[in-house]
């Protein structure tokens, strides 16, 4: 259970990392709100992981906006313009 868990989470915390520290931080603090019957620890919590989640998201969508937009190839000699194919190197030459 514990490479499974450990699969599954590694790649959130490697994305986007302080986000994922935050939620967790929120999920420990709902946990032991519950448990404890605190609610104000409960509600700090859940409060907490949902600006996790609102940071991740923001996150996602500013990455989306600042992705370069596919650009046309760009060639250095004109279509038209043949080039003569570069001499060949002897081996002899250049072994020492």
């Amino acid at each position: 259970m514990n490479a499974v868990w450990h699969r599954f989470l590694k790649p959130f915390y490697r994305k986007e990392p302080i986000s994922s520290f935050i939620l967790t931080v929120g999920a420990v603090d709902v946990a032991l709100g519950g448990l404890g019957s605190y609610s104000s620890l409960l509600l700090l919590g859940m409060g907490t992981m949902t600006g996790a989640i609102a940071l991740r998201w923001w996150y996602s969508q500013r990455a989306d906006s600042h992705r370069p937009q596919e650009s046309l190839p760009e060639y250095y000699l004109a279509p038209g313009v043949t080039s003569e194919p570069l001499p060949r190197l002897s081996p002899s030459k250049y072994r020492r």
